[in-house]
C-alpha cells in the first residue's frame, strides 16, 4: 500500500500527515463551537492552537526519541527527520498540557475550564489520526495465528510480513470516538460535577484503553523490560482514580478501581488486563454517579 497521497510541487504528502492535520482541524472547530459555552472570549481556541499544535509535535517527537535513544545517538540529525516517522501520542498530550497551563496563566483564565473544553477535541484528533497508522501499516499488534480471526476490523493484513495482526490502531480509533461521544453527552446533560472533570475523564478513559492495547503492540517503546506508554497509562489512571476518590461521595469505588489498575502496572496477560480495565471503568462510572446502581 502506498503511503503517498498526492504530489504537491514535487513533494510527497503522506496520508499520515493529511489525517493528523484533518484531526487537528476538526478538533479545533469542535472546540471553537463550544468556547462561548465555557465563557471564553472568541478566538481563544485559535490562539491556544497556534502554540499547542507545534509544541505538541515537538513533544511527540521528543518522547519518542528519548525512549529510542540507541537508534539516534550515533546520528543526531535523524532526530529532525520526521518523514521517517517516530512520534508518540503521550509526548504530544504532555506537551499540550504544559502549553495549556502556561497559556491559561497568561490569559488569566481557568486551566481546568480550558482543559474541559479541549478534551473532546484531543480524543477526536486521535480517533482520526489513528487511521494514518492503517495507511502506513504501523501501530499494529502481534500476529493473529487463528485463521478464523483473519478479518478486518478484528485483524489487519500487513504486507511487510504477509501476515494478519491485531488491528490495535482500529481499537484505539473507535475507543477515542466513544470518548468524544461520552464527554459531549456528559457536558450537554450537565453531568460533570466540577471543572476539570471532563479532562480527567478523558485522561482516565484513554489511559484504560492504552494500558490494555499497548500490551498487544509490536512497536512499543521500552524502558528496560517495561512498555513505557502502558506503564504511564496505568499510572495516570491510578492517579486520576485517586483524585476522584478524594472528592467523591463513594470513594470506595475509586479506591478499588485504583487497586485493579495497579495490577495492570505490575503486568497481566491480555484477557486479564481487559477484565481489570473494564472492571475499573464500571467502578469509576458507578462511584461518579454515571451508573445509577444501588448496593443497598
Amino acid at each position: 500500500m502506498r503511503r503517498d497521497s498526492l504530489e504537491i510541487l514535487g513533494f510527497s504528502v503522506h496520508w499520515y500527515g493529511v489525517l493528523i492535520a484533518l484531526g487537528v482541524l476538526l478538533g479545533i472547530l469542535l472546540a471553537m463551537r463550544r468556547e462561548k459555552r465555557y465563557g471564553l472570549k472568541k478566538d481563544t481556541v485559535i490562539d491556544l492552537a497556534l502554540w499547542a499544535v507545534p509544541f505538541s509535535i515537538v513533544g511527540a517527537r521528543l518522547y519518542y526519541v528519548i525512549f529510542s535513544w540507541d537508534f539516534y545517538r550515533d546520528d543526531l540529525l535523524k532526530i529532525f527527520s520526521l518523514r521517517e516517522g517516530g512520534m508518540a501520542i503521550y509526548g504530544s498530550i504532555l506537551a499540550g498540557v504544559l502549553v495549556g497551563f502556561f497559556f491559561a496563566r497568561a490569559r488569566k483564565i481557568s486551566f481546568w475550564t480550558l482543559a474541559d473544553l479541549v478534551a473532546p477535541s484531543i480524543a477526536l484528533g486521535q480517533a482520526i489520526g489513528r487511521w494514518g497508522n492503517f495507511l502506513n501499516q504501523e501501530a499494529f499488534g502481534t500476529e493473529v495465528l487463528d485463521p478464523r480471526l483473519h478479518f478486518f476490523p478484528l485483524a489487519v493484513f500487513i504486507q511487510a510480513d504477509g501476515a494478519w495482526h491485531w488491528a490495535t490502531f482500529f481499537y484505539e480509533s473507535i475507543w477515542c470516538a466513544l470518548i468524544v461521544g461520552f464527554l459531549l453527552f456528559m457536558e450537554r446533560r450537565r453531568l460533570l460535577r466540577r471543572r476539570g472533570d471532563g479532562f480527567l475523564w478523558y485522561a482516565l478513559l484513554y489511559a484504560l484503553e492504552r494500558a490494555v492495547v499497548e500490551g498487544l503492540r509490536t512497536d512499543s517503546l521500552y524502558w528496560g523490560s517495561v512498555r513505557v506508554s502502558q506503564a504511564l497509562a496505568a499510572l495516570i489512571a491510578v492517579v486520576i482514580a485517586a483524585i476522584f476518590a478524594k472528592r467523591s461521595r463513594h470513594p470506595a469505588g475509586f479506591v478499588l478501581a485504583a487497586f485493579f489498575l495497579l495490577s495492570l502496572i505490575l503486568g497481566a496477560n491480555t484477557l486479564t488486563a481487559v477484565a481489570l480495565a473494564f472492571s475499573s471503568l464500571a467502578l469509576c462510572l458507578w462511584a461518579y454517579g454515571t451508573i445509577p446502581l444501588s448496593l443497598e
